[in-house]
């Protein structure tokens, strides 16, 4: 199978369409942990795109860029998608390399952003126990990170939202970066990790080494000949995961540029095969709808 690159609709334009104006959220109410500055890039936040009927589903959303930057077209049009099938989404706007922010301030944000998620479920009409993560690229990586990087909260933790767990109850996971080692992309390593990291932070930030029997269950995807993300990061996620006993699905598609995305604006009936087999993945586990306003092809 071949995937075409889309045209990718700037969430902007996308969400002036839709008559939506999403609520943005500060995830700490004052300076998050580890600031260097008060600018709008020291200041992670999440932005609610609710679905118009709730099943219970969220999905914190980590847009991809290296680590770099945040792309559009991996974060808002996601979330509408998502609302199709009646998942509430949340777009995670976390720290960067980019800006002098390093391991572990990027997965502290993410993790953040699910305990933030999952304290507001009855807010959102939501089942805590049905709070996912996806991630394109480097926030694919992100996303790996926490479903093999979580707590249970701290009962001791004066803020209520952190005495409350972290750990997904399911990962999507789009042509990730999953290693920081060779097969990895040394982009996103130099940006999360800094210039000439030890081994053992290599090891501690390479997904595959962590997942274990308690990792939730997962969708993955990849082009067999991502010119940027070596399809090698998510076989050996898939690996890791069989190896754990950890339920999985492994798209591959022969040919197909790095960033598609979901190919399309997230109201098509067209979009690339991988937006279908998601679509029953999340029906079939009882975290998602039939899509609304039509249905995509195979």
């Amino acid at each position: 199978m071949s995937l075409g690159i889309g045209h990718y609709l700037n969430v902007i334009v996308v969400a002036a369409a839709l008559l939506i104006a999403p609520q943005v959220l500060r995830l700490w109410p004052n300076d998050a942990p580890g600031s260097l500055g008060r600018q709008d890039q020291d200041v992670p936040t999440l932005t609610v795109f609710p679905a118009e009927h709730p099943c219970g589903s969220a999905v914190v959303i980590c847009p991809g860029g290296g680590y770099a930057g945040l792309a559009d077209h991996e974060g808002g049009a996601y979330a509408f998608f998502l609302n199709r099938m009646g998942v509430t989404a949340f777009v995670l706007k976390y720290r960067l390399g980019s800006n002098g922010y390093r391991y572990p301030v990027e997965l502290e944000d993410v993790q953040r952003a699910i305990r933030m998620v999952r304290s507001g479920a009855k807010q959102w009409k939501l089942d805590p126990r049905k709070i996912g993560v996806m991630g394109s690229s480097a926030g694919g990586h992100l996303a790996s990170m926490a479903v093999t990087h979580y707590d249970n909260g701290s009962r001791r933790a004066t803020d209520p939202i952190d005495r409350i767990g972290c750990r997904p109850d399911f990962g999507i996971l789009c042509y990730a970066v999953i290693s920081m080692g060779p097969i990895g992309h040394s982009g996103s390593r130099d940006n999360l990790l800094g210039p000439n990291p030890s081994q053992a932070l290599i090891e501690e930030t390479s997904s595959e080494l962590h997942v274990s029997r308690e990792t939730p269950p997962c969708f993955i995807w990849h082009t067999q000949d991502d010119p940027v993300v070596p399809v090698a990061n998510s076989e050996a996620f898939a690996t890791a995961l069989q190896k754990n006993g950890v339920p999985y699905e492994l798209h591959l598609y022969t040919h197909g540029a790095h960033g598609l995305g979901l190919g399309g604006s997230p109201e098509s009936d067209s979009l690339l095969p991988w937006t279908n087999a998601l679509v029953k993945w999340l029906k079939r586990n009882h975290w998602g709808t039939d899509l609304t306003h039509g249905s995509i092809g195979d």
